[in-house]
């Protein structure tokens, strides 16, 4: 059976100044995670804010636990990043 995780991540960027530079941190995230996880990834919320963001990032795959863990590795590569803090974080599995 088909499992599908979300995994919605609220992230603070403390050291932007600006929406560009707000975006070069998003921008690393997202490619990082793309890279590593093979997963989906994309800024979905707060785009007009300068210091916070909300990335949701997805996978797919024929079991749930390697979904979650997937997930939550690349949880752990956020927070192991340095570049965001972690407000808030949810992961659902469908």
């Amino acid at each position: 059976m088909t499992a599908v995780g979300l995994l919605t991540v609220d992230l603070q960027i403390p050291g932007s100044r600006s929406l560009k530079s707000k975006r070069k941190v998003v921008k690393s995230i997202v490619a990082r995670l793309r890279q590593r996880f093979n997963v989906a990834v994309a800024e979905v919320d707060y785009l007009d804010k300068w210091q916070r963001c909300l990335i949701g990032v997805s996978a797919v795959s024929n079991d749930a636990r390697h979904v979650d863990s997937q997930l939550r590795k690349a949880l752990d590569s956020i927070e192991g990043m340095g570049l965001a803090v972690i407000l808030d974080f949810e992961i659902e599995i469908l």
